[in-house]
């Protein structure tokens, strides 16, 4: 066998197809046309001097598993640098850290990222949690999930999910102050507040010409917000998505069957998963970005 070392393109597309098994979708991910896919696999067959693929479905040879297994390991290591904190020791292991808002991960990452371990057990995924809005994260987090307007011009970023907003409350909180079927018998009542979510949204959707609350309870993170409505506290404008939990155990209801409660309104805000320039170059990172984006599509 030849001693030629073989082109990093070659060895990073080799990974990429066998971990996705489709020209096409490794094409995307590597931002080159299934040619170049098709071109750069069959330059590396012909540096080992032998088949990595064995069928039409990419399901690799002996030699071809074999030599993953060495490639991977080899990608691990030139990621690493000496001194750096926190890498694994583990062959072939690789590092993820990602910077999440809490109630994100708690509603939508967690009941899900047992896919992700499955589907990548070399990626050893670190979570982190950032502050919505203020986007405060941690400094090496590799991938963050922010909460806003999609106006961030220091990152490349994409949407990763919208949502709607309504009216949310406990059971009993209903019982007592309700019922509810007009916009106008939320005047009076407690409502909860957050930066996050302001209630002018709702109140505009409703042609309410009310002020934004400036007196009552305020939160910077919806779950707690949900569980401090959950406990009676009042009422809170929930996203529906994140307020999953509360809703599907219970906790917390809407406030009416009339069409103005029943409905849900578009929230002017979304989440969006943020990187630096070069982070996509890495494979972990792509691969979680394209599962991310699919399993919450």
């Amino acid at each position: 066998m030849t001693s030629r070392i073989p082109p990093i393109q070659c060895l990073l597309t080799f990974e990429t197809l066998a971990r996705l098994r489709s020209v096409t979708q490794a094409a995307e991910e590597l931002c080159v046309t299934p040619s170049a896919v098709s071109h750069r696999v069959k330059q590396l067959e012909q540096i080992m001097g032998t088949k990595l693929f064995g069928r039409a479905d990419f399901s690799l040879t002996t030699e071809g598993s074999e030599y993953l297994a060495h490639v991977r390991e080899g990608l691990a290591t030139l990621q690493k640098f000496p001194g750096a904190a926190g890498q694994s020791s583990t062959p072939g292991k690789r590092k993820l850290r990602l910077a999440v808002t809490p109630t994100f991960a708690r509603s939508i990452l967690i009941p899900r990222l047992r896919q992700f371990t499955e589907a990548y057990p070399e990626i050893d995924l670190t979570l982190q949690v950032s502050i919505p809005l203020l986007d405060v994260v941690a400094e090496d987090a590799d991938l963050t999930v922010r909460f806003g307007t999609g106006r961030y011009a220091d990152v490349e970023h994409v949407c990763l999910a919208k949502d709607e907003v309504t009216p949310l409350a406990s059971p009993a909180f209903v019982r007592e102050h309700g019922p509810f079927e007009a916009p106008e018998d939320l005047d009076s009542q407690s409502l909860l507040r957050s930066p996050l979510e302001p209630w002018r949204t709702w109140f505009s959707a409703h042609r309410l010409d009310w002020p934004e609350p400036v007196d009552g309870s305020q939160f910077n993170d919806i779950g707690l917000m949900c569980d401090a409505a959950a406990a009676g506290m009042g009422i809170a404008l929930v996203r529906l998505k994140l307020g999953a939990p509360w809703l599907d155990n219970g906790a917390l209801v809407r406030l009416g069957s009339s069409a103005v409660f029943a409905a849900s309104i578009p929230s002017p805000h979304a989440h969006y998963l943020c990187w630096r320039t070069g982070t996509m170059e890495r494979w972990e990172c792509a691969a979680f970005a394209e599962w991310l984006k699919k399993s919450i599509a």
